[in-house]
């Protein structure tokens, strides 16, 4: 029971880390960027619903206001930050440095408002525990599961489905095409990190409805997400779903014949193979 306890648990979380994943490999699929800055976005939307739960604000409504406030933060970061070093033709390290620069500033400034102590939601429903077949989940756990299966379905057909959708693989494609043809690549970035931004927000509120909130709690969820979307392959979004979900399984399983603190080995270990044999992931695009 413990194993399978184990393994309901990692695809839960999974599942979350899954959408980080996913609303990361879009940013980076389309506009080059490695955004570091995502794991200060993801940690700002649990700080804004907290703030706007402790004001009475209803718990979707609190939801819905967090996305918003991380969607104006990723658009400011891309048309204040990214867009003017890509006009001075800066490179890609020097992004990556700001990029890590703007991850240092969010996480301060919520140090600096909100201390560094864990602050934990107070909703009676998140701590409820419903038992399923001699399975404990409580409904914090049960929410993640249900609102990231949708995020990822959504994020599917949105890129699939939609004008908008079709016109961000387009740049991402080729955005050099994309440029001749009038489809305004820039502004196209400045769409994809918004909603990228509001999509991150979802887990950030649901995963610490069960650890807490922390400043710096957003940079290992990152770090999965980043070697998820490496593993499934750039521009995959269903692949860097898929192995966000069996890195934290694997996680969870390994605490079956390892220490906890070791378990951070199966993501780097997982790395290295990915690395040494199939470095542009396994279902990479193209």
């Amino acid at each position: 029971m413990l194993l399978l306890q184990l393994l309901v648990n990692g695809i839960v979380t999974g599942c979350a880390l899954g959408v980080v994943a996913v609303s990361f490999a879009l940013v980076y699929a389309t506009t080059r960027i490695f955004h570091i800055a995502h794991a200060g976005v993801y940690t700002l939307g649990g700080y804004l619903a907290w703030s706007l739960l402790a004001h009475g604000v209803p718990e979707p409504l609190a939801l819905l206001g967090a996305m918003a406030g991380c969607t104006v933060l990723g658009a400011a970061i891309q048309h204040f930050l990214y867009a003017p070093l890509e006009r001075r033709r800066a490179t890609h390290l020097i992004v990556l440095i700001a990029s890590l620069g703007a991850l240092a500033v969010i996480q301060n400034l919520i140090a600096a408002v909100y201390s560094s102590d864990i602050l934990e939601f107070t909703i009676p429903w998140a701590s409820a525990v419903v038992t399923l077949g001699g399975l404990r989940l409580t409904g914090a756990q049960l929410a993640t599961l249900a609102l990231s299966l949708a995020a990822f379905v959504g994020m599917l057909w949105f890129a699939h489905r939609t004008l908008l959708g079709k016109r961000i693989r387009a740049v991402a494609s080729n955005p050099f095409l994309a440029e001749i043809t009038r489809l305004e690549p820039r502004a196209v970035y400045v769409t994809v990190i918004a909603i990228a931004s509001a999509v991150v927000c979802i887990p950030g509120v649901l995963v610490p409805l069960d650890l807490g909130l922390q400043p710096y709690g957003g940079v290992t969820p990152l770090l999965t997400a980043t070697i998820a979307m490496i593993a499934g392959g750039v521009g995959s979004l269903g692949g860097a779903f898929l192995f966000a979900v069996v890195i934290v399984v694997l996680q969870n399983l390994s605490l079956l014949v390892m220490p906890g603190e070791w378990s951070i080995g199966v993501t780097f270990a997982i790395f290295v193979v990915f690395m040494l044999f199939r470095p542009r992931g396994l279902f990479a695009a193209g």
